[in-house]
């Protein structure tokens, strides 16, 4: 059996500066989950249509299964595990707890950071840019109307 080839990657994980080796063939989700054991990002359908691994990358939020780990070189990725800070959950993470957001939990994930990245660029957004930028997250328990809630619960915190 012959090695496979690996590529070096220097990036920044929930900013903390990071390089390691990964295997060509590698996506951001083998890297989170596999190299650096951050498990927030789930494994979902692997093909880009559930959302459950939605990270930020350079602030945009990206499927993980989707990126090839080399494209990450130089990049700047956030996870969920990167959101609380000094022990206390973002402004999100404690809106999608407040009102029930999360059934099962395994979709939270990615529909946190999803939202995360909409009140970052839109900290005011309507139900109908709620639903636009929430539209690449699947949930299998239909919370979405307490997924809304959630959103609109931490819209209003930080205004």
């Amino acid at each position: 059996m012959t090695d496979l080839p690996t590529v070096a990657i220097t990036f920044t994980v929930n900013g903390v500066a990071r390089t390691l080796e990964a295997a060509h063939h590698w996506s951001l989700l083998d890297v989170l989950r596999d190299a650096l054991g951050l498990t927030g990002s789930k494994r979902g359908c692997d093909r880009g249509e559930c959302g459950s691994c939605t990270v930020l990358l350079d602030g945009k939020p990206f499927n993980a299964c989707q990126v090839l780990a080399a494209r990450i070189d130089g990049a700047s990725v956030l996870t969920i595990e990167g959101l609380a800070s000094g022990g206390r959950l973002s402004g999100v993470q404690q809106a999608f707890l407040d009102e029930d957001g999360g059934q099962c939990g395994f979709c939270t994930p990615g529909f946190v950071m999803a939202s995360y990245a909409l009140l970052s660029s839109n900290p005011s957004p309507t139900d109908a840019e709620i639903r636009e930028a929430l539209s690449g997250n699947l949930c299998r328990c239909n919370a979405y109307g307490r997924i809304l809630a959630s959103v609109r619960a931490a819209a209003h915190r930080n205004e």
